[in-house]
């Protein structure tokens, strides 16, 4: 008779909490040849997976791994993943919560822009694993009456992604990813960062002032004009030209179209 839908859960959770917590004993059930005890294989098949999650999380962040060294970055994702075990079985997804961890992870706290850095190292992925779709082409754009501009409203495209940070985590992730020296970086200078994959190549770019609280407005609904406006009131150099040249180079938008109220109430 096979176990009931509790039972199979309770023996599923007993058997992840000893896969990650070596002071645990092998999960009942679990044997040898000829019903041997099976501490020893245990804990190779332990060590096989717990190895395997830190090779992906170590390619999911080849930046901070370069930023703290290979050796401290193993035994930090040791750590990582006893606090935190994977959700999925699906090695990409592995990390999404490492952020989170390095803000509070004491023997990092020198480095402030690690979290961020690993927040743009997770941005990236997804944005390589986001579903396809053609940017907004600059034809579209330009086929709109010059009186609705401002009334536009925009679709992100899927692998568009923002990071905004306090210190230059964008300079930081670009200099380590590409194995140049930092030396000339001032790291606690804040940084917004931009993740687009025109052309099917995922892009990191540096957004000059403004731009980030232009774009995250267009991003979550808001008009041309509106975007525009809040913009301008938070930096008054803020270059709306330059901006919506670069939104359509990086392809941060898929498609555009009249706001509600405007198709609602034509002039």
């Amino acid at each position: 008779m096979p176990p009931s839908e509790p039972a199979r859960r309770s023996a599923q959770s007993e058997f992840s909490a000893a896969l990650i917590n070596p002071d645990l004993p092998p999960p009942v059930g679990v044997s040898g040849p000829r019903g041997k005890g099976a501490r020893k294989r245990f804990a190779v098949y332990r060590n096989t997976v717990t190895v395997t999650r830190i090779d992906a999380l170590a390619d999911i962040f080849p930046a901070v791994q370069r930023l703290v060294g290979a050796d401290f970055f193993r035994g930090m994702a040791r750590i990582y993943l006893a606090q935190e075990p994977p959700v999925s079985a699906v090695l990409f997804e592995y990390g999404q919560g490492l952020a989170a961890f390095l803000e509070r992870f004491e023997p990092v706290s020198e480095l402030p822009y690690l979290p961020d850095v690993s927040r743009l190292e997770r941005a990236w992925l997804d944005a390589f694993h986001a579903a396809d779709a053609d940017p907004l082409a600059p034809a579209a754009l330009g086929a709109v009456p010059a009186e609705d501009l401002g009334d536009l409203t925009f679709t992100p495209h899927p692998a568009a992604r923002m990071v905004r940070s306090r210190t230059a985590a964008v300079s930081i992730f670009s200099a380590s990813r590409e194995q140049r020296p930092l030396e000339t970086i001032r790291p606690l200078e804040p940084e917004d960062g931009l993740i687009t994959r025109p052309a099917h190549e995922v892009q990191v770019r540096l957004l000059p002032p403004g731009a980030a609280d232009f774009f995250k407005a267009l991003m979550t609904g808001a008009t041309l004009a509106e975007a525009a406006t809040l913009a301008l009131g938070r930096q008054p150099g803020f270059d709306l030209p330059a901006a919506i040249s670069a939104m359509l180079e990086a392809g941060i938008f898929s498609a555009c179209s009249l706001s509600p109220a405007k198709t609602e109430h034509p002039q």
